[in-house]
């Protein structure tokens, strides 16, 4: 069964730093692009960040563009979002996506990790 856990998450205070990770179990995801969503209160998700299996191509939503950087360790099949310059909102629970085609979703979702950002 394929298992997706996001940790990281957490209160900071704005102009401080996250990494969240996101450490996937059941299966091999080298070969799959994967990707982090985020969903605030009373909004639709919507795409943050998304590596390709090389780690050769990666995409940002312009929101979080120089400020938060994706990476992956394929050895570990685990993808980290480093959060720098958090902003008050960037408050949202952050999702973790495999299978992510440059914004556009995958099939498998982490369960969330909350990130609240105090002003």
């Amino acid at each position: 069964q394929v298992q997706l856990v996001e940790s990281g998450g957490g209160l900071v205070q704005a102009g401080g730093s996250l990494r969240l990770s996101c450490a996937a179990s059941g299966r091999s995801f080298s070969r799959y692009a994967m990707g982090w969503f985020r969903q605030a209160p009373g909004k639709e998700r919507e795409f943050v960040a998304s590596i390709t299996w090389s780690g050769r191509n990666i995409y940002y939503a312009d929101s979080v563009k120089g400020r938060f950087t994706i990476s992956r360790d394929n050895a570990k099949n685990t993808v980290y979002l480093q959060m720098n310059s958090l902003k008050p909102e960037d408050t949202a629970v952050y999702y973790c996506n495999v299978g992510t085609l440059g914004s556009d979703p995958g099939g498998y979702w982490g369960q969330g990790t909350q990130v609240t950002v105090s002003s």
